[in-house]
């Protein structure tokens, strides 16, 4: 894996000119943001969550490729631009950083607490969620699925670790694949691989139609 990573980072681990200019076309009115709120911002194929502790600070968990190749301190706290997350999220290096409100929310309009109306607990206070946020700055074990920057946040404001983005994902894919078409198919291909390899015995020929089954009765 890391020398496949070392690959890529060489055509992008370096940011781009119009890349790291992408924040300075935007102004926002920090007036209108507290200590403990909940942000988010559209960031390439997902949405990305930070905790805004004031004075111009966010708490958020990003991944990160760049520090898997350099200890130089100030690299590192540039803005982590798309390329060095979309690598981080390959590696799984990630950490729980705190970023200017300008480099979080990279260009894009920021919705505010929006995750209220969508789960069952109460925020905590403003200064409990922001002293959470802190409290876990640092490195951190990343996982695109089980532990993200919603999952994150979701614990600082709420105190439950959860990501709807997950649940829509997993929901997505449980569908795909306990879709009674997608039964047929598996059915149809194993039989024809089977066949193919002339190996179809009693054995293969029952697990093949007990996979079979079991998606169906899923679906």
């Amino acid at each position: 894996m890391i020398p496949f990573l070392q690959l890529l980072s060489l055509v992008f681990i370096t940011p781009k000119v119009q890349e790291e200019d992408k924040t300075k076309d935007y102004k926002y009115d920090l007036s209108v943001y507290k200590r403990g709120d909940l942000l988010e911002v559209p960031r390439t194929l997902f949405t990305h969550f930070g905790i805004y502790l004031g004075n111009n600070r966010v708490a958020h968990f990003i991944p990160d490729i760049l520090p898997m190749f350099t200890k130089n301190v100030e690299d590192i706290a540039k803005m982590v631009t798309n390329n060095r997350l979309i690598l981080g999220v390959i590696a799984k290096a990630a950490s729980v950083r705190v970023d200017s409100f300008a480099d979080f929310a990279y260009g894009s309009e920021v919705l505010v607490n929006h995750t209220d109306r969508l789960c069952h607990q109460p925020p905590l206070e403003g200064d409990e969620v922001a002293r959470r946020a802190e409290k876990l700055v640092g490195r951190c074990t990343y996982s695109l699925l089980w532990y993200n920057c919603e999952h994150y946040v979701m614990y600082c404001r709420y105190g439950v670790a959860i990501s709807y983005q997950t649940c829509q994902f997993c929901t997505a894919v449980r569908k795909i694949i306990c879709s009674r078409m997608n039964a047929y198919l598996t059915a149809l291909c194993g039989i024809g691989i089977m066949l193919y390899l002339e190996s179809l015995t009693p054995l293969t020929a029952v697990t093949t139609l007990l996979v079979a089954f079991t998606l169906w009765m899923a679906s």
